[in-house]
């Protein structure tokens, strides 16, 4: 089977790797990369549980080819906290609750970060409709939008 060569970056870290042009850029980062902080879920990008960061934008993972990357920057929960501290996000996840079962979270917490750095300072309505595209299936989610009004501040 014919590979491709592929280089970017993950959580700013350089990658470079030869993938099956049909590979998704979720079956590289958990397969290949051992970044399982994304989700397989409907496979459908519909639920929102693998999204990842690129180029400063929330995607869904499992509808990008891995080929489609090439240059660019990819951030994955894993790269969020610096160290050992958390980002402000996470913490306020945590501090509120909102993690129930967590499968949702990271693609929560990423979606929010894009948010936050757009606009550090979002209304309620804001962050509503900015979450609105990730299902969460544990929470009614509240505790969520309490926890990014939190990291807001």
């Amino acid at each position: 089977m014919k590979t491709v060569k592929v280089k970017f970056r993950v959580n700013n870290e350089p990658v470079t790797l030869q993938v099956k042009p049909y590979e998704t850029l979720l079956e590289t980062l958990r397969e290949r990369l051992s970044l399982t902080g994304a989700k397989e879920a409907c496979s459908l990008g519909a639920c929102g549980a693998c999204t990842v960061i690129l180029n400063g934008i929330p995607v869904r993972s499992c509808l990008i080819l891995t080929p489609e990357v090439d240059g660019m920057k990819v951030t994955t929960i894993e790269g969020l906290k610096q160290g050992e501290k958390l980002h402000p996000l996470q913490k306020a996840f945590i501090e509120k609750g909102a993690v129930q079962c967590g499968f949702c979270t990271s693609g929560m917490i990423l979606t929010a970060k894009t948010l936050l750095d757009r606009n550090p300072k979002p209304k309620k309505d804001e962050i509503i409709r900015t979450i609105s595209s990730n299902t969460c299936r544990c929470t009614g989610y509240k505790k969520i939008i309490e926890a990014i009004e939190i990291a807001a501040k």
